[in-house]
């Protein structure tokens, strides 16, 4: 397999495109009086997943293309502080956010100067390859996530 054929296959996978649904489609069309809802028995709300999403894969770009970034600190600074968006500017600006990141992240795995198995100084051992196997992951976890909630709020399905 040649380098271009992985880098289309990461470039995928970052994207959620495969076996599974999608962030576009998770979260289109989210009801805005719903946003904050936890139903009986879950742990978050769709704010709460969105944001926590957004957060975890913006450290993660980070850490990948700047050795001084600080990540923030583990578990609170990976959270909102509250349940529900402030307003639907803030839920609006965090699904853009997470889609540039997503797409800065693509864009890094897609340029042929980035080498995907060089091992971080700055690390413990993660590459490019490990930390895009680790966004695909995250967010294809926390998209199920979600789309148990929207299940749950008689939004899906």
């Amino acid at each position: 397999m040649n380098n271009d054929t992985v880098r289309d296959l990461l470039v995928d996978m970052v994207g959620g495109r495969g076996a599974h649904v999608d962030f576009e489609t998770a979260f289109a069309d989210f009801p805005k009086n719903l946003r904050g809802a936890k139903p009986a028995g879950t742990a978050h709300s769709a704010w709460e997943v969105l944001e926590h999403m957004r957060i975890a894969q913006s450290d993660i770009l980070e850490f990948s293309r700047d050795a001084s970034h600080v990540s923030p600190e583990f578990p609170g600074g990976y959270w909102p502080e509250s349940v529900s968006p402030p307003d639907d500017a803030a839920w609006t600006k965090s699904i853009d956010a997470f889609l540039a990141g997503r797409q800065a992240m693509q864009d890094l795995i897609a340029d042929s100067t980035t080498d995907l198995l060089d091992v971080f100084a700055h690390g413990t051992g993660q590459t490019v390859f490990k930390e895009a196997g680790v966004i695909a992951k995250h967010n294809a976890y926390h998209i199920g996530e979600l789309l148990v909630l929207r299940r749950l709020l008689g939004e899906w399905g």
